[in-house]
């Protein structure tokens, strides 16, 4: 399948292009800054260096796909709109390029819910979590928002803390709530199951936790 990938150069994105090429996938990475892949991916798929935040210079990495994946984010602690100014982009390219399938990453913290055990779901999240990522929790709700409008074939992955390993393992996933114990993720992980989702049918319109 031909799969565009946001936010290729980071953490979720670099897994993205480096399992997305072993499973024979026709991958677009699109960038700001080429220079930032790494040499060996460059010659293995194609590269759109644009602003994703222009739907316009979108559009030629997003025609043709059979799925679209962002991994977009921020390390910024103060207001942004990263998430939902770029899904806004993404969405009205692929409206216009008459591509359906859109995976997006968002956060397991955003919702506390019954999936949460009784400390996680009403001292830690709400308490902790929720305040301290209050600003980049707000423009993930707002991108999950667009997404849920959008009328595309989309699917919220929602991982827990973020880890690095180089390869993926088990995973565990929930639909539509948050996975008990479920108090990390691998990068690696939250890229398979975001390849694996592609082609799910049951996923499509629903949020997926995901937990390592």
């Amino acid at each position: 399948m031909r799969i565009a990938v946001f936010g290729a150069t980071g953490g979720i994105g670099l897994q993205l292009l480096r399992q997305a090429l072993g499973l024979g996938h026709e991958v677009t990475a699109v960038v700001r800054d080429a220079s930032r892949l790494p040499a060996e991916l460059r010659g293995r798929l194609d590269v759109v260096e644009a602003d994703v935040m222009n739907p316009d210079a979108v559009f030629p990495a997003v025609k043709g796909c059979g799925a679209v994946l962002s991994a977009m984010g921020t390390r910024e602690r103060g207001p942004t709109t990263v998430h939902s100014a770029s899904t806004t982009s993404i969405i009205q390219a692929m409206t216009e390029a008459q591509t359906r399938r859109l995976l997006l990453v968002s956060a397991s913290g955003l919702v506390a819910d019954a999936g949460d055990g009784v400390f996680t779901r009403y001292v830690l999240k709400p308490l902790i979590v929720q305040r301290l990522l209050r600003h980049s929790y707000a423009d993930l709700a707002r991108a999950e928002e667009l997404l849920r409008a959008s009328g595309l074939d989309w699917t919220i992955v929602r991982p827990s803390r973020l880890l690095d390993t180089e390869r993926p393992g088990p995973y565990r996933t929930a639909r539509d709530r948050n996975i008990r114990g479920g108090f990390s993720t691998t990068r690696a992980d939250v890229a398979r199951c975001m390849l694996d989702l592609i082609d799910d049918p049951s996923s499509v319109r629903h949020v997926i936790s995901v937990a390592s």
